[in-house]
């Protein structure tokens, strides 16, 4: 007998448990797959499960998608991040999981005319049916590339589907979108930040269409991949536009406060949400704030990260008339120890963030912190360390009690998942792909939040060219690519599939950019001989080197699925 494999393994295991407890666990033998789709609210009740697939800040001490990846030029790790996969796997849930949500997907969209409810409500839950299998198609092609297109949840006699063969991917994105679509013109349109609504497909839709028409665009046949495609680029990248368009023109509106998007207990009143993930003190917790605010060292800002940033007179680095020393200075002051005031030193960086882009100093602290030269944050709580000396403030919060703030699998600030400065920076960055971005289409997205971090707005012509440009793009999608990059630290891994989709991965060779290892310039700390550095700078690598194969742009197909079925085939670099 042929081996099943992975897609209707799962099929056997998940007949009843990919539905939710409403099917798993009803009152005696009350629910069965028949007599559960009665209702609207039975209906609502199994959907319910895919709020699961937002991870947030994380559930109890499982890490979210913010801070943890530090797969990037971004951050360097306490523990060095090499590739996710050096080898083969026997193995993998990324590869699983998301033909699970597929499956949940479809016995939805199979089960939701049978509900009495309005043709409006049956329409809603396709669209939210498809809205999520778009999102873990999506997910699953960026990792893979070719995968099997399943359009219906399987059983033992689908053999067609079970042994299948991997279809181009361009083909399943094309699919997609179609689902995506359908799910924006049919989902319902209300105000909720936390139920899936037509905000949250429309948001969806901004973000797969925008990696795609890039992805598209930048791919190199040379390096295993399909050749460019102009055309389809293009058409995902008007969808993007359009998109993002749609949402700019609802009532949201920029939070006054950048931070506050990442370190509050509500963000239900915040203007610039679209769809958040709640916590809930003594209910639903993580542990964000706790790893970014303990005695466990800090995956720290690297050098090249803190150098991205603009200088308050708009120029980079290699341009700016301002100081650009980036010597942090030795401070002399004191602090309180069990309410006694003792002399203190820090490496104080004060000075550097106050002629910077705001952001920056709403996403690292004050001082510098590393090994045997530790700083308190807020003054209370637990002396921390970094491995490039930047620590990381962004998610904490100083209103918050130590109990939920330095404990671990206590703290209950809110994630966002969509919301208002994402969309601008992808309506920016499709109109200056497509080549037609003017003056006012960039001072209805990105120029909102340069003024929100206290620098000048960007104009089409850009007005210079940063020498550090090294993307072989123009100056304007390069300035444009600095925007997402200091708007988007250290979240949702974000910036490791940016360099995927502008096929820039090569920038995470660290042999080749030494500086997205290292971290802050500790010159003037003449005491500190215990901390690792390259010339003047902390070596947040701890003497480890990555360096760049183009088979890293994929994930390779796990070895146990090609062994179910051969015909899936390996990906190009990873072996047969």
């Amino acid at each position: 007998m042929k081996k099943l494999n992975i897609i209707y393994m799962m099929s056997l295991a998940m007949i009843l448990s990919a539905c939710n407890d409403f099917l798993d666990k009803g009152p005696l033998d009350t629910f069965t797959n028949d007599n559960f789709w009665t209702s609207e609210s039975n209906v609502n009740g199994y959907a319910n499960t895919f709020y699961q697939d937002f991870t947030g800040y994380g559930n109890a001490g499982g890490s979210g998608l913010f801070y943890f990846r530090t797969l990037s030029d971004d951050q360097a790790g306490n523990s060095f991040a090499d590739w996710t996969y050096q080898n083969v796997p026997a193995s993998s849930s990324t590869w699983g999981d998301g033909w699970v949500e597929i499956r949940r997907a479809h016995i939805l969209l199979e089960n939701v005319d049978k509900a009495a409810m309005s043709d409006e409500a049956k329409n809603h839950w396709k669209g939210v049916g498809r809205l999520m299998r778009a999102w873990h198609y999506y997910q699953l092609v960026r990792t893979y590339g070719d995968v099997p297109w399943v359009d219906k949840s399987l059983d033992i006699t689908d053999e067609g589907y079970l042994y299948g063969s991997r279809e181009n991917r361009d083909g399943v994105m094309d699919k997609v979108l179609e689902d995506l679509n359908f799910a924006c013109e049919n989902m319902y349109d209300n105000g909720s930040k936390t139920r899936f609504n037509r905000n949250v497909a429309y948001a969806m839709k901004a973000e797969i269409t925008l990696y795609e028409g890039t992805f598209r665009k930048y791919r190199k046949a040379e390096d295993g991949q399909s050749a460019p495609d102009a055309t389809g680029a293009n058409r995902f990248l008007n969808e993007t536009k359009a998109a993002a368009a749609y949402l700019m023109g609802k009532s949201f509106a920029l939070n006054s406060s950048y931070q506050g998007n990442y370190n509050s207990t509500d963000l239900g009143s915040n203007p610039e949400m679209i769809f958040y993930k709640a916590y809930k003190q003594n209910v639903l917790h993580h542990s964000l704030i706790a790893y970014i605010s303990s005695s466990t060292q800090l995956s720290g800002m690297t050098r090249d990260a803190f150098e991205s940033y603009l200088f308050t007179d708009g120029k980079p680095l290699a341009l700016t008339t301002l100081d650009s020393d980036d010597a942090a200075r030795m401070f002399v002051g004191t602090k309180m120890v069990a309410g006694v005031e003792v002399p203190d030193t820090v490496l104080s960086i004060t000075h550097l963030l106050a002629v910077r882009d705001k952001r920056l100093s709403e996403t690292i602290d004050t001082a510098l912190c590393y090994v045997d030269r530790g700083f308190t944050r807020y003054g209370s709580g637990i002396s921390m360390t970094s491995s490039t000396g930047y620590g990381v403030s962004k998610y904490d919060n100083k209103s918050l009690d130590n109990m939920y703030r330095n404990q671990t699998s206590q703290n209950f600030t809110h994630a966002p998942v969509f919301w208002l400065s994402v969309v601008y920076l992808q309506y920016a960055e499709a109109c200056a792909e497509l080549g037609n971005a003017t003056q006012a289409d960039l001072d209805n997205s990105v120029n909102k939040l340069r003024a929100r971090a206290g620098i000048p707005p960007l104009t089409v012509t850009v007005g210079y060219s940063d020498p550090a440009n090294n993307m072989n793009v123009s100056d304007l999608i390069w300035e444009i690519r600095r925007e997402r990059r200091t708007e988007l630290m250290f979240d949702n891994w974000s910036r490791y599939w940016d360099l995927i989709r502008w096929h820039q991965l090569d920038k995470l060779d660290s042999s080749v950019h030494p500086s997205i290892l290292l971290g802050a310039n500790i010159v003037n700390d003449p005491y500190n001989n215990s901390v690792d550095k390259v010339g003047n700078y902390i070596d947040g690598s701890k003497e480890k080197t990555r360096q760049y194969e183009s088979k890293h742009y994929w994930y390779p197909i796990p070895s146990d699925q090609i062994a179910l079925n051969p015909q899936l085939s390996q990906n190009p670099g990873w072996g047969n």
